[in-house]
């Protein structure tokens, strides 16, 4: 007689606006933008780019972390239909009022002439609803942090700032926002959604599965070997839109509790592998300031929302921008299967490019990274063609410790440099026990070239990324030296 585990429930369930949606026919590849569209007729959620850089199809969705609802942007165009289980998916058309009164956030767009052809106007709304939610005061670099995602050809943006300036500061009866007023009736409905089996759903020849834990991952990827693991889907998303890739069967664990928490301790920061870069900020930014300036330079807000630092890793990318940090930090990525559970450090889980040591029904399940020592330096830089919602041409991350005025350990890794994530061996062994000054940092410059032979391709030369990588290094040096203020001047293009 199978066991409880070995049962499967068979829909996905979720909340649309005001609706319940239950769904037991649905492809593995179907977006939420196509499903609001095409099968709801919301019409209000544009495509633009349909690879989550534009922001146009942008919407909430709010889970459950814990006991608290929590409402994030997301780009509906590379978000699947089979991750929402459980969620509550809001969009522009939920806003305003039964009577048409517009909700506050709209209402300043008008009133602050914050759309012109409007095709992007209802995700912008959405953006700064989401905002308009969460922060009641924002600053206006939170305003701008909230709008990284969202592109626009015709108002310059001021404008829009302008309006949600105006709109933090609107703030009817909490029965107005439909969001607000709902909250403790929607916090009940979601947990009543929260599955307590795996679900698995046949939609022809595909297939696509939802464990409710850890346990049920595991088995699931033993007995679909090579099924493709979707966390955020920022990456994956674009093979389906933009590549029009297979990835059947399709595994999705954003829902997993178990590979969403933070744990601090002494030692350092256990991240699970399903904790997103928005909400890994605060950690990493308290533990690691340079590491939190870098998340903000991670796409827009809506991918910082959806994306993993864990599928991040998994993915194995050499332009993924949290392994070098981590690398330098010393961390370690935890991998588990129905086998068991292995340790290992994360600068060994690259072996190649696309070749990760991850055996056959292995998954990242956490990360830990070591606290900094309070007497040590560490930075971070991105080199991207936009500042933001860009990826990296190169990102270098530096960690030094010093014994008086030498050298007495160093750590530096890039990517974008070579295949996979990798250590600059040959730099860190020019510096090391050398007196840390400007002669002996352009001394070992030179041993870049030992290090590494990067590709050429349409982000940068292989010229650039050398040059680039020998002056990170010595903008490192600049910077632990205290000449910060001239280096300031070109924050804009680093």
């Amino acid at each position: 007689m199978p066991n409880d585990r070995d049962r499967t429930d068979d829909s996905i369930r979720f909340i649309l606006n005001d609706s319940e949606v239950t769904l037991s026919n649905v492809a593995p590849t179907a977006t939420l933008l196509d499903y609001l569209r095409l099968e709801r007729r919301l019409t209000g959620t544009k495509e633009g780019c349909a690879e989550g850089d534009c922001g146009a199809c942008t919407v909430l969705v709010g889970r459950l972390a814990g006991d608290k609802l929590v409402y994030e942007s997301v780009n509906a165009c590379i978000r699947f239909v089979g991750s929402l289980n459980a969620t509550h998916v809001v969009t522009v058309e939920h806003l305003a009022a039964r009577d048409g009164t517009l909700h506050p956030v709209q209402q300043a767009m008008v009133d602050f002439h914050g759309s012109q052809c409007g095709f992007c106007t209802p995700g912008f709304v959405m953006s700064l609803y989401g905002l308009w939610l969460s922060n009641d005061d924002p600053s206006r670099a939170d305003i701008e942090k909230a709008l990284q995602g969202n592109l626009c050809r015709c108002t310059g943006y001021e404008p829009i700032v302008k309006a949600a300036e105006a709109a933090a500061n609107a703030r009817p009866s909490a029965n107005f926002d439909p969001i607000t007023a709902a909250r403790d009736e929607t916090i009940a409905r979601l947990k009543a959604l929260r599955p307590e089996r795996t679900i698995t759903i046949r939609h022809g020849e595909h297939c696509l599965i939802v464990p409710a834990d850890t346990a049920g991952l595991a088995t699931a990827l033993a007995a679909h070997e090579g099924a493709t693991v979707v966390a955020g889907s920022t990456d994956v998303g674009l093979w389906v839109t933009k590549q029009m890739r297979p990835i059947n069967p399709v595994i999705f664990i954003n829902g997993i509790a178990e590979l969403q928490n933070i744990t601090e301790s002494e030692a350092g920061l256990t991240i699970g592998a399903g904790v997103s870069y928005s909400t890994a900020f605060a950690a990493l930014s308290s533990a690691y300031p340079a590491f939190g300036r870098l998340i903000d330079r991670i796409g827009g807000e809506q991918v910082r929302n959806m994306g993993t630092i864990g599928g991040n890793i998994a993915n194995g990318s050499p332009i993924g921008d949290s392994p070098p940090p981590l690398i330098v930090l010393g961390a370690t990525v935890t991998l588990r299967s129905t086998e068991g559970v292995r340790t290992l450090p994360l600068e060994d889980f690259f072996i190649a490019y696309g070749k990760q040591d991850r055996k056959v029904g292995e998954f990242v399940e956490s990360i830990f990274a070591p606290r900094l020592p309070t007497d040590e330096l560490f930075a971070a830089y991105k080199l991207s063609k936009r500042r933001d919602e860009d990826i990296s041409a190169l990102l270098g991350a530096f960690r030094i410790s010093l014994d008086g005025d030498r050298v007495k350990g160093a750590r530096i890794a890039f990517g974008g440099m070579a295949g996979t994530p990798k250590r600059a061996a040959s730099v860190e062994a020019a510096l090391i026990g050398k007196p840390w000054t400007e002669e002996t940092v352009r001394a070992a410059q030179a041993a870049f070239e030992a290090d590494y032979q990067p590709l050429s391709d349409w982000r940068a030369t292989s010229t650039y990324r050398l040059l680039a990588a020998k002056n990170l290094l010595l903008r490192f040096f600049l910077e632990s030296a205290g000449e910060t203020a001239q280096l300031r001047r070109f924050e804009g293009v680093v």
